[in-house]
Formats: C-alpha cells, structure tokens, sequence
C-alpha cells in the first residue's frame, strides 16, 4: 500500500506539509507524521589563497632581482610551470610554481629586488574540484542571483533543491523533470598564460643585456624563438626597421636638439655583488708583483697539437697557465687558502685548502663572472680546456648555477683576452691571492749568441694578501708558475 502510494503521498505532504509544518495523516499510514521540508545543501569551491615564498636559490644569497614575469593575475597556472625568472649576484634561476591554482597577486614588479623567504605571489589553490565542476558552481551561483529572494515567513511550494547547480525540481502534477547533465564540452580554463602581452617578454640575459644597452624596450621586439623568445636576430631586425622608418622620415624638418637627460637607475644584482665584495677587499694590504713569461716554447708546443684539430678542441694558454698555478700551489700551498677573519676577529683563522679550486674570471654580457673549476690538480690540460668551454658557454648563455659560481680557492683574470698588458688585480674574500694575465705579444730579444730573436712574452701580475703571504713567498710561486710554463715539457713529465 505503501509503495503504491508513495508518489501520491510525497506530492501530498510536500504541498501541505510547508504551511506551518502542521501534522499530517495520509491515507494508508498508520499514525501522524510531521514533514518538514528538507532542501539538499551544496558545497562550493575550496579556495585557498596561498602566499609562495621565494625558496633559497643559493649558499649567502639573501636577494635577487626579479628580471621578468611569466604570468600576471588572473593566469592560471600548473605544478612545475614557470612564474618568473631572477637574478643573484651569482646566476639566474627560473621559479616554477608548486602548486595547481590561479595567481592573484604579484608582490614585485620586474626589476625589483625581491628577498629570500618573503612572498613572491599568491596562488589561488584550487586542485580540489575539476574545471568543469568549478564553471557549474559558478553558473548555478549566477543563476541564483539573478532571482528574486523567497520571503522568509511564506516559504516557496515549488518543491525539494536538488543539485549542486542548483537545479530545483518541483514535485508536483507535471512529471519530474531529467536531472541537468554536464555539458559535453567543458568550458575553456582561465588562461594559462607565460606570456603576458603581445610579444613575450622572454630573453636570456645576454640578450636583455643588450637591450639594455640600446635603449629598447623588449615589449616593442617581436620575438621568433621558442615560445615567443626574443632572439638576438630579433633585436638587429627591430633596429634596422628603426632606421627604415628613421630614413623615411628623414626629409621632414629636424626638431631642435634636446637636451639629454641624467639617468639614476639601481645597481644590477651581479654589480651589487661587485660593489660589496671590492668594498670588503679595500681592508686587505696588497703585495703586487710582476714578471715576464716567455710564451715561445708553449706556443710551439700548442700548434703541434692543435694541427688537424677542430676549432672546439684546440688548446689556448689559458689551460697551460691554470695547470701551472695549481702546480706551483702544491709547492706553496698557503696561497691556496681562506682568511677567516669574521669568526673571530681578535683569532684570525688561515684555511689551507686541500682542492684547487681555481676560478676564472669570464666577461659575460651580464658583467663580471668567475666561475669555479674545481679539483684542478686531478685534471689534464685537455680536461681543464674542455671545463673552461663549458663554462664560458654558461656564462654567455646566463645559465651559470650557483655552485658553478662557489668555492674558489684561488683566482685567475685574463684580463688580457680583452687588452692591456700589466694589471694591478684586486683579491677575492677570503681568497689570498690572484693572477692577472695580460696580453701575449710578439717583442725582440737577445738569443744565445747576441742575436736579436723573436720573443712572445705575456706579462703577469700577482696580488698576494700582505697580512698572511710575505713578498718572497709571493715571488717564489711566480717564478715556479714562469719556469712551469717555460720549460712545458718538465711540467708536463710531472702531470699526474
């Protein structure tokens, strides 16, 4: 009786039921039973909007300069897509998110120096409902609002809420309605941009370097690379239709020259290094020395080998000079160490180092990098060759890591790849010495019976750390460092 009733019996209760929620007696049960109108509840989105801290991206760096964003508010983002790229004094790293969400908020803008622990946007995490659930919660949200309220003291007769889009079905003489199926295509997600603009703002640092330097504005370049990436290519094409456009419009009248304006703009974070570390160095008494190294002999021997060889594997000087360092450290092995003077400043502490790790400074477009090649005793001369390719190639790419960048021990500047021949270099912290190489050149000189011979000399200067590395100690090494390379053939014997 029940069950052949049970349709008729629910129309009935619903409609009486709702006024005043009075006692109800159905026809075919066995008592009086109060039935209160009961809607079904929905539960919208879980949003948490979570702040993304900028993780430590290196040993002593407690800054970096945000050097371009990937996304803007309102971009939606995965796990593992990049937010935006910075730059320490040391390398630059691409931040990717953690998370699967939709940022809300960017805590710098592109230049800015943003700190180590602090936020650096907030994401809206949004991974506990699918898209699609997420555009249904909103539809039905919208759809609500655009009624009218029910008036709280005459509840509506139209029937039970079912649905999590709100859908409501009225049970009453018109058949039941079919419950609202899903769309068959889910609607599109919030885009989820790395490219904010027209063009994308996307370079390596080289070429925002350059950029930089002419004065263009990386927006106004149409870039050709992978994802929009502005290539070098890119930026020569941008300059020559300036000057198109420049040489059109070279018949109109030309204005009156403008006065060019001061600019005052921040350190760039690798210059910013600089400043602090030779700020740190001018407290350091330095001991300078130069010498003479004849290149003759090590010249003969590099075009022997470097006959019928590929341009890649040909041998410079510079892995000969590096090899001949690390020689003359294990015989004078305090210049291979750390000064600690900020442990205890009344105790200074020398560190003798066990691995020569010997930096090279690099002129990249960035500015000044030294990277690191490590455990230099262990190396052949080909070896330390093909470590100094890889790094420079880094360096030009602005893809350095920080470990590249850490752990030197002792330091060369081949300042003479660019020009000069004597320099006065200036010491790395805690370091206690430095090499600068100057440019070889061809010079005249005496030989063995008074005739006059051709000479390829190179000049290198030597700073040592006065407080620790006295003058003879200094001039020893140099000289073990000019007979190394002098006489190639005994080093050579003595490679391991």
């Amino acid at each position: 009786m029940i069950n052949s009733m049970s349709r008729e019996a629910v129309r009935f209760l619903c409609r009486t039921s709702l006024k005043r929620s009075a006692p109800i007696v159905a026809s075919g049960f066995q008592g009086p039973r109060r039935v209160q109108r009961r809607a079904f509840s929905r539960t919208g989105a879980l949003k948490v909007v979570k702040p993304y801290l900028l993780a430590d991206i290196g040993e002593g760096i407690t800054e970096c300069q945000v050097i371009q964003w990937f996304v803007k508010p309102g971009a939606r983002v995965e796990q593992f897509d990049p937010i935006c790229e910075v730059q320490s004094d040391k390398a630059s790293v691409e931040i990717t998110s953690r998370f699967d969400g939709v940022i809300r908020k960017l805590y710098y803008e592109q230049d800015d120096m943003a700190r180590v622990g602090k936020p650096l946007v907030d994401i809206d995490i949004q991974s506990e409902i699918s898209a699609a659930d997420e555009a249904l919660l909103k539809n039905g949200s919208e759809k609500q609002t655009d009624k009218e309220a029910p008036n709280p003291t005459e509840p509506a007769d139209e029937g039970l809420e079912v649905g999590r889009n709100d859908t409501k079905a009225a049970i009453g003489d018109a058949p039941l309605p079919q419950p609202q199926s899903l769309p068959s295509e889910p609607p599109k997600d919030e885009p989820k941009s790395r490219i904010p603009g027209k063009h994308a703002s996307l370079a390596t640092p080289a070429v925002r370097h350059r950029i930089k330097e002419m004065n263009l504005k990386i927006e106004d370049i149409e870039g050709t690379g992978r994802e929009g990436r502005v290539l070098k290519e890119d930026i020569q094409r941008h300059v020559q239709s300036l000057k198109e456009t420049t040489g059109a419009a070279a018949s109109a009248p030309i204005p009156a020259a403008q006065q060019v304006e001061d600019q005052t703009r921040p350190l760039t974070p690798i210059q910013a290094a600089m400043f602090k570390q030779m700020t740190r160095s001018l407290s350091i008494p330095h001991f300078l020395y130069t010498d003479n190294v004849d290149f003759t002999s090590l010249n003969v021997l590099r075009k022997k080998f470097n006959a019928n060889k590929e341009k890649a594997s040909r041998l410079t000087t510079l892995p000969f000079i590096v090899k001949a360092v690390s020689l003359a450290l294990q015989q004078y092995p305090l210049l291979n160490a750390h000064l600690d003077t900020t442990t205890d400043s009344s105790k200074p502490q020398i560190q003798i180092k066990g691995s020569h790790n010997i930096g090279v400074a690099i002129d990249s477009p960035s500015g000044l990098l030294v990277p690191v090649i490590r455990n230099v005793q262990s190396h052949t001369i080909e070896s330390i060759s093909a470590e100094i390719n890889r790094l420079s190639g880094l360096a030009r790419a602005g893809k350095l890591s920080s470990a590249d960048l850490s752990g030197a021990t002792f330091t060369l500047s081949n300042i003479g790849s660019i020009g000069g021949t004597a320099v006065a270099p200036v010491i790395v912290t805690p370091q206690v010495g430095i090499l600068g190489i100057g440019r070889a050149r061809a010079v005249p000189a005496f030989g063995e019976n008074g005739e006059i011979i051709r000479k390829e000399e190179c000049v290198f200067s030597w700073s040592a750390d006065h407080r620790v590395i006295d003058g003879a100690m200094a001039a020893r090494c140099a000289e073990a460092v000019r007979q190394n390379l002098e006489q190639v053939e005994t080093m050579l014997v003595r490679l391991r």
